[in-house]
């Protein structure tokens, strides 16, 4: 049975995912008969990554899977119960073992359909529920989701860039990890690219899989020529020769050589790779020699520590690559190492009270400081593109008529959306009290959201240099509230 879900892939209890802050604070809460107070977290990051102009929700499948099937081992509170303190004595007591045992999660999350564009301070995530169980999920779920994100939003940049030609991921050799690595291929591949060359991931979630021979095939034979007729021989509905060993132009008419094996034998040579030098150049010239030769529709393979950048350059120079193979920049998220997504409270209520009290993080930087309330966001259509992201409080909700959107990092930036202007609202429910409610169609399903949704974003948001910044932030009212906290907790 092919393995669906974390639960398969890992040990059965993921609970120790986290850091030992959320138990310390955990601990914290039962003590002071704090844990069932109703608390709201959101998760979001501030600024978008690679100095783009969106980005893609990826990972929420992995958050369901874990919050579906959260529960404590005998091994996992044996570990916890072995933690010591500064002062050489256990960090929490065997009563607090007991609760974490025997209590059911029962948090409630709404969240963004993986593949959807999602902008600088729009809610991602919220989680409801009670306090110390929303609290124990902040590190596990930042995991779960912002390493995901971030490779889905290189992937799509790369397939921009490619311009429809087909993208290969086969970063695994220099991912980090294994999760690393099969994650990334998951990611990628809801972000457009065509397939991967790892085989976990191409096993796990039915992506499809590619790849030819490395230059120790080559290197292992008398000559060039040989090894590439023997490759031919043994993989006839599989040659794709990499032709840059020795001298990549003797190379590809090695391979021309070889091709005309394949088909003088009912075959196909379909594709040389070219993985060092001049990309622009040799593809022209390859080309030339394969057109000439009657192989017209043999593809180009093209690799070398590729990335979005450099693919738009040999596009824009006319290179002759057909298919893009991108490995480390893109697993590694080589330029954005990190998303920097966040998970933070916004409102708390007693267990017995109807009334939610909004809760606002203050900072020095204007970027950190929090926006309080059950947020959702709205997205706005225009003439069949996106034309704004509104944020609002589900609790207070904007009237019928026209609303002004206010950046959160500028307030002088807004945006007026004429009443009437078509709308979705993109967060909803996925899991209810501490079980699955919601089905994402899986991986493909993702990769599709993601095609459509790229397809409804005006060009110049998906330039890969110096995009124009799609209109997001926080409806007028909202934005008013939290002004007034601001001024307020600083004692105006």
């Amino acid at each position: 049975m092919m393995p669906n879900s974390i639960r398969d892939i890992y040990r059965p209890s993921l609970s120790l995912l986290t850091d030992l802050y959320q138990i310390t604070m955990a601990y914290g809460y039962w003590k002071t008969g704090s844990q069932n107070k109703q608390a709201m977290f959101q998760m979001f990051f501030r600024q978008l990554p690679f100095d783009g102009g969106f980005a893609i929700a990826a990972g929420l499948e992995a958050l369901i899977d874990y919050v579906d099937g959260f529960t404590w081992s005998s091994e996992d509170l044996e570990f916890i119960s072995s933690l010591k303190g500064n002062d050489g004595r256990p960090i929490v007591c065997n009563d607090f073992i007991r609760y974490l045992k025997t209590t059911p999660l029962r948090v409630s999350i709404d969240a963004v359909e993986e593949g959807c564009l999602v902008f600088p301070h729009e809610p991602l995530v919220r989680v409801t529920g009670p306090l110390l169980q929303c609290q124990l999920l902040e590190t596990s779920l930042l995991n779960l989701m912002n390493f995901p994100t971030l490779i889905a939003t290189k992937a799509a940049r790369i397939c921009l860039a490619a311009q429809g030609d087909r993208v290969l991921e086969f970063g695994l050799r220099r991912a980090q990890g294994v999760d690393g690595g099969v994650t990334a291929s998951r990611s990628a591949f809801i972000g457009g690219v065509d397939g991967t060359s790892n085989l976990l991931a191409g096993y796990l979630y039915d992506i499809p899989v590619g790849g030819t021979h490395a230059h120790s095939w080559v290197m292992s034979f008398d000559s060039e020529l040989e090894a590439f007729t023997k490759f031919a021989s043994s993989m006839p509905g599989n040659s794709i020769f990499l032709v840059d060993t020795y001298n990549t132009i003797d190379g590809v008419k090695n391979a021309i050589k070889a091709g005309q094996w394949l088909k003088n034998n009912g075959h196909k040579l379909y594709g040389i790779r070219l993985d060092s030098g001049d990309l622009g150049y040799l593809s022209k010239q390859a080309r030339l020699l394969l057109d000439d030769a009657g192989f017209e529709d043999t593809d180009i393979v093209g690799s070398n520590d590729l990335d979005e950048v450099q693919i738009a350059n040999l596009k824009s120079a006319g290179a002759k690559i057909s298919v893009w193979g991108v490995g480390t920049k893109l697993v590694t998220a080589h330029d954005s190492p990190a998303l920097g997504g966040v998970y933070k409270l916004v409102a708390i209520r007693d267990d017995d009270s109807k009334a939610w009290r909004y809760k606002l993080k203050l900072s020095d930087q204007i970027s950190k400081i929090t926006t309080p309330g059950r947020q959702q966001i709205r997205r706005f259509m225009l003439n069949g593109e996106y034309a704004a992201d509104m944020i609002f409080d589900e609790l207070s909700p904007p009237s019928n008529g026209d609303v002004t959107i206010v950046d959160p990092a500028d307030m002088t930036r807004r945006k007026k959306i004429i009443s009437g202007t078509p709308y979705e609202d993109l967060l909803r429910p996925v899991v209810v009290e501490g079980k699955r409610v919601y089905d994402g169609g899986g991986v493909h399903r993702a990769r599709q959201r993601c095609s459509d949704e790229l397809s409804r974003l005006n060009e110049s948001i998906k330039r890969i240099a110096n995009p124009h910044s799609y209109p997001a932030g926080l409806e007028l009212s909202l934005h008013e509230r939290k002004a007034k906290m601001i001024l307020e907790l600083k004692g105006f």
